[in-house]
């Protein structure tokens, strides 16, 4: 086998790697692959046949002297390396996991024999570069949708102080997230749970046992009692159920349950009393109870509000919160940190978000933690909604400038978690702010940590010294699978983007060879187009404004897409353009206040729709895509609050359009409906969504007969379902492992384009000294 300085590259299977560039192709193409994946597939490549350890692999991609959470990157890094082979794990053709020791090449090398000499070094700039850039892109900012460079390593960045100490606490692979944790009082235990069971770990030793449970009681831990022998978890006892709240004793014993429909509770210092927090999403409420259950009485009833998990001042008289607002007027999600006094009724804000863009929500919510009746999940988490057809933007949690959890420190400090700027505006970190005897700010902010990641939770024992943060991640990617020809069967999806971004398909072309995607790639969305047989998408519209929801025009020739305002702008306009589909410059089609989502017909129907939607009602246009003229279908006026939960789809044929009040994270519904309008003559039926405690995006088949529909249960498991228009329900697709999203159906009736995403989910442990 030739080398780096030989003439042949190494060859595998229908794959080649030029060393000496640095590239990997496959039939001749060149497939985009990481640093890290390639110096990787490089190792196992020299030893083809033999086990390679971890240590190994770490030893050669992280330098002693770096600080990086080794697990969660490796996994990462081997992760991406199978996506660029078409590999799995469950399945290896090239990269075998050997297990507790590391990974095995299989696939014969150049024929099986000789050996791989090593690559020229890549230039040692890159981590350096990494490391340059986080120390400038320290700055307070606002946040929308998550964005992480791909080929940027995910190392964690040490904070230049002596009195902090950043040390992970849980090892759980993508296939097994925490689903809540708790730090005692004592500052010596850990509490948490993840898809296997209820643990206790002694930190200092890392002593692992788990808590016997009651059988199918699936319990989260979410708080501790100051006695530091009882615990608070939540329970989602069915699909269709509410979380609910139980104490629990580490010594056994039948947990014995203190309210239905509560969540994120918060013991007082003094034991005494419980905040928590209650109602649908943006829609809840603050409320407080006795320890033990009793008296439970609302402090704050809000209408579009969301609360995050209530923070207790030492003296127990105030109780701190995050807490978010929706102006659906405005789309617009609004954020800040309040403190309630309970002696006096007064509620006020210390910490203001900038407003954040219209919540046009990404579904992202990985499976794994169990979730309630809202969708909330275990740990506090507000998943994202799912309805693509507002268009990619917000997650409501990732939305916030700041963090669901606090902590209010003995010494009068508030510790919260904030947004990154871009380029990391999907990563979030610890501050911490003091306030005075009042609850005023006293002094400026200081970061606490500067690592990668979503910080999903805060909790510290009862000093403040010790302080358990959960980060998480979820990278949703474009899937492509192929129906038989009765379309009953979808084969298994195949991962088309294969970079670490956001990428969410819209639409086809009309030869259904290639997806039209939104992506965050260039640190906002663009458009992008990419073959289903090729590797690398190509760029359709970028520039600096957020371009989503690129949709095909009647003609076939014309993508239309649209233009949201910028961030904290007050203009609530928003712009369809149009491009041609085999590119050149845009133009605006129409602006309108309030724009939704955008969606045409296929000829020979000219027919395209626009929405509009305010706090109770949604409004129908119809538009000519070529002069932008208008007008309502008022046959089509949905009043409903909140309006802002429907999403739709107008039929192929341009006859028929199906809306659908899914709960998607923001509406309870015991049963998820679909209505069916006729824009002929006006006649509606109503199909129900049995067996699932919620449906997402709804979009049309090729064919006009039937929708592809996202559901899941409130227990993790997500699905993909083809539901007639006589409410016949066939499941195409199940998985407890990642989060199914909307199906895009090509023109031929052949394929689909979905996304699906995975998560993860540890704890770190924040020490003060």
């Amino acid at each position: 086998m030739v080398g780096n300085n030989g003439a042949r590259p190494v060859q595998f299977g229908i794959f080649e790697v030029d060393l000496r560039a640095g590239e990997l192709r496959r039939n001749g193409s060149k497939v985009k692959l990481q640093e890290q994946p390639f110096q990787i597939l490089t190792l196992l490549l020299e030893r083809p046949g033999e086990v390679v350890s971890r240590e190994e692999l770490q030893k050669k991609l992280w330098p002693a002297d770096t600080f990086v959470d080794f697990d969660h990157s490796l996994n990462a890094a081997i992760r991406r390396l199978r996506d660029a082979l078409g590999d799995s794990a469950e399945n290896p053709r090239f990269v075998e996991t050997v297990a507790r020791r590391g990974y095995r090449f299989l696939a014969p090398v150049n024929g099986g024999n000789g050996s791989v000499a090593k690559p020229t070094p890549q230039p040692a700039a890159r981590s350096r570069r990494w490391h340059i850039f986080v120390t400038a892109a320290l700055l307070l900012a606002g946040v929308v949708v998550g964005l992480v460079i791909a080929d940027w390593p995910r190392h964690f960045i040490p904070i230049n102080s002596s009195q902090i100490k950043l040390r992970r606490l849980t090892a759980n692979p993508e296939n097994d997230p925490v689903a809540g944790a708790v730090i005692s009082p004592d500052g010596r235990y850990l509490a948490f749970s993840d898809n296997n069971g209820f643990y206790l770990r002694e930190i200092d030793s890392g002593e692992t046992h788990a808590l016997k449970l009651p059988a199918g009681f699936a319990a989260v831990p979410a708080a501790w009692y100051p006695d530091g022998a009882h615990l608070i978890a939540t329970w989602v006892e069915g699909p269709k159920s509410a979380s609910s709240l139980w104490q629990i004793s580490i010594m056994g014993g039948s947990p014995r349950k203190l309210i239905d429909d509560g969540r994120q509770p918060s013991v007082s210092r003094q034991g005494s009393q419980i905040a928590f927090v209650r109602g649908p999403n943006l829609d809840e409420s603050l409320w407080l109870m006795q320890a033990n259950g009793e008296n439970p009485r609302p402090l704050l009833v809000g209408q579009k509000t969301m609360f995050g998990m209530p923070a207790w001042s030492p003296e127990g008289r105030r109780i701190a919160y995050v807490t978010g607002s929706y102006l659906p007027d405005l789309f617009e999600v609004r954020t800040g940190i309040e403190i309630y006094d309970l002696d006096s009724s007064v509620r006020q804000t210390i910490l203001s978000g900038v407003p954040e863009a219209p919540p046009r929500p990404l579904p992202v919510v990985p499976a794994g933690p169990p979730r309630d009746h809202e969708g909330v999940t275990a740990s506090g988490r507000h998943p994202v909604t799912i309805d693509h057809h507002l268009g990619p933007g917000l997650a409501l949690d990732e939305a916030s400038h700041f963090g669901p959890g606090l902590v209010w420190t003995t010494d009068d400090r508030l510790l919260y978690s904030r947004s990154e700027p871009r380029p990391n505006q999907g990563d979030s970190n610890v501050w911490s702010v003091p306030l005075d005897s009042q609850g005023h700010v006293a002094g400026a902010a200081s970061r606490l940590t500067a690592t990668p990641d979503d910080v999903s939770n805060l909790n510290a024992s009862r000093d403040g010294k010790r302080m358990a943060i959960t980060k998480y991640s979820v990278n949703p990617d474009v899937y492509v699978a192929e129906l038989n020809s009765t379309g009953t069967r979808l084969s298994t999806p195949q991962q088309l983007t294969l970079d670490e971004r956001r990428d969410f398909p819209f639409s086809w072309t009309p030869d259904s060879k290639a997806v039209l995607f939104a992506s965050d790639r260039d640190g906002i969305y663009h458009i992008f187009k990419q073959q289903i047989d090729e590797m690398v998408p190509e760029l359709m519209v970028g520039g600096d404004e957020q371009t989503v929801a690129p949709r095909l025009a009647p003609d076939n020739s014309t993508v239309l897409y649209v233009i949201w305002p910028r961030l904290g702008e007050a203009s609530v306009r928003g712009r369809v353009m149009r491009v041609p589909l085999s590119g050149g410059p845009s133009q605006t089609v129409l602006e309108q206040d309030g724009l939704g989502n955008v969606q045409c017909a296929r000829f020979p129907s000219t027919l395209c729709l626009f929405d509009v939607r305010g706090t109770s009602e949604l409004l129908f246009f119809r538009f000519d895509p070529s002069t932008g003229k208008s007008e309502e279908l008022p046959q089509a006026r949905i009043e409903d609050t909140p309006a802002y939960a429907y999403n739709w789809s107008l039929s192929p044929d341009g006859k028929i359009l199906a809306t659908a009040k899914g709960k998607g994270g923001l509406v309870t519904r015991k049963d998820p409906s679909i209505t069916f309008l006729s824009l002929e003559n006006g006649s509606k039926h109503v199909v129900t969504a049995h067996a699932w405690a919620g449906i997402g995006s709804i979009d049309f088949a090729a064919d006009g007969r039937s929708l592809w529909t996202s559901a899941y249960t409130n227990t993790g498991t997500w699905a993909l379902l083809n539901i007639d228009l006589q409410g016949r329900t066939r499941t195409m697709l199940e998985d407890t492992k990642m989060a199914v999203g909307w199906a895009i159906p090509a023109p031929d009736g052949k394929h689909l384009a979905l996304w699906k995403a995975r998560g993860t989910s540890n704890v770190w442990m924040l020490e003060r000294f």
